[in-house]
C-alpha cells in the first residue's frame, strides 16, 4: 500500500516525486549583516598612531607644504618685496623662458647632475676599502670624514686657494698658473670638483651604514658557491644596497640643483655669469635686484626638475624590486 507524501519546505510543498520549487525564485533573503565593531585597545591604538603623526603631519604641512603652495603663488604676482603685489600671470614664467641667463644655468645645473653622479660610485669604493678591520683603519676613516663636516664656506675657499694661479697648489704642481676660476670655461667644472670632495665623504658615510647590515649569510653562501671580487659586488652586495644607493642618488641629485655656497665664495656666478646656476639666479634676482615674484618662478621652475628627477629613480628602484 502505498501512500502519498507531501514535504513541506520553507518556501512552499513539495509534491511527491517533485522537487523543492521556491515560490519566488526572485526573492533573496533580507539578510542584514554588521561589522564587528573594533575593540577598545584596537581603537586606543589608532587614536595613538594618529597623536603620533598629527605633529609631524603638521610640520610637513607648515614647513613644505604651505611654502610650496605660496611660492607658485607667488610666481604669478611682481612684487619687490616692500610694494603691493602687482598680479601678472605667467609672465615671469615668459621672460623666465626667454632670458639668456636662465639657459646658461640650466646648462650648468645639467653638468653639475651629471659630474655630481660621480659622488655615489667614488663614495662607495672608498666605503669598500675602509670596511676592513685592519690596523689604523679608524685614522684613515677619520681623515675621509673631515670633508663632510666642513662647511661649504670652508671647501669654498680651500679650493679657492687651491686654484690661485699665482700661489695655489695647482700652479705648483702644473709648474704655470691656470685661471680656473676666472675663465668661463673652467669655472663650473672647478666648482664642481671642489663640491665633489665633501659629497663624496657624505656618500661614503651613507655606503658604510649600509655594508654594516649585509646579510652575512648570503655572503657566505656566494662564497662557498665560489663568488670572489666583481662578482661578490655586483650578484650579492650592490642588490642589497639598493636602499642605500637610492638615497645617496637622491641627496646627490638634490645637492647638484641646489648648489648655491660654493658658487658664491668661489665666484659669484662669473665670469659674466658662466658659473651660474637656478639657485644661485633665484638668489640674484631675489636679493640683489628685488625681483621677488620672478625669483619665485625661477624656485618653482628647480621644484618641477627636482621632482621629475626624484619620481623618475623612485620608480625605477620599486619597478626593480618588484
Amino acid at each position: 500500500m502505498s501512500h502519498s507524501v507531501t514535504r513541506h519546505t520553507v518556501d512552499g510543498p513539495v509534491q511527491p516525486g517533485g522537487s523543492a520549487l521556491p515560490a519566488s525564485r526572485d526573492r533573496a533573503p533580507n539578510v542584514r549583516t554588521r561589522g564587528r565593531r573594533p575593540s577598545p585597545t584596537a581603537r586606543r591604538q589608532r587614536r595613538a598612531a594618529f597623536l603620533f603623526l598629527a605633529p609631524a603631519c603638521v610640520m610637513v604641512a607648515i614647513y613644505v607644504i604651505w611654502p610650496i603652495l605660496s611660492t607658485i603663488r607667488l610666481s604669478l604676482f611682481n612684487w619687490d618685496g616692500m610694494t603691493e603685489p602687482t598680479f601678472v600671470g605667467l609672465a615671469n614664467y615668459v621672460e623666465l623662458f626667454n632670458a639668456q641667463t636662465f639657459y646658461t644655468a640650466l646648462k650648468n645645473n645639467v653638468i653639475w647632475l651629471l659630474l655630481f653622479l660621480l659622488a655615489p660610485p667614488m663614495g662607495l669604493a672608498v666605503a669598500l676599502y675602509l670596511n676592513q678591520a685592519v690596523a689604523g683603519i679608524r685614522i684613515v676613516k677619520s681623515l675621509f670624514f673631515a670633508p663632510f663636516v666642513l662647511s661649504g664656506v670652508v671647501v669654498g675657499l680651500i679650493f679657492s686657494w687651491f686654484y690661485d694661479p699665482t700661489f695655489g697648489l695647482l700652479a705648483l704642481i702644473l709648474g704655470h698658473g691656470v685661471p680656473v676660476l676666472g675663465d668661463p670655461r673652467y669655472a663650473t667644472f672647478g666648482i664642481v670638483f671642489a663640491a665633489l670632495w665633501p659629497q663624496t665623504a657624505y656618500c661614503m658615510i651613507l655606503y658604510l651604514t649600509g655594508l654594516t647590515s649585509l646579510n652575512a649569510e648570503q655572503i657566505e653562501a656566494a662564497r662557498m658557491e665560489g663568488a670572489r671580487g666583481w662578482s661578490m659586488l655586483w650578484h650579492v652586495i650592490l642588490p642589497q644596497l639598493r636602499p642605500t644607493t637610492f638615497m645617496a642618488i637622491v641627496v646627490t641629485i638634490i645637492g647638484a640643483l641646489r648648489s648655491f655656497d660654493l658658487i658664491s665664495v668661489m665666484t659669484g656666478g662669473g665670469p659674466f655669469e658662466s658659473s651660474t646656476v637656478l639657485a644661485y639666479y633665484m638668489y640674484d634676482q631675489a636679493i640683489k635686484y628685488y625681483r621677488i615674484g620672478y625669483s619665485a618662478a625661477v624656485a618653482v621652475v628647480l621644484f618641477g626638475i627636482m621632482l621629475v628627477y626624484i619620481v623618475y629613480h623612485l620608480r625605477r628602484m620599486l619597478r626593480t624590486e618588484q
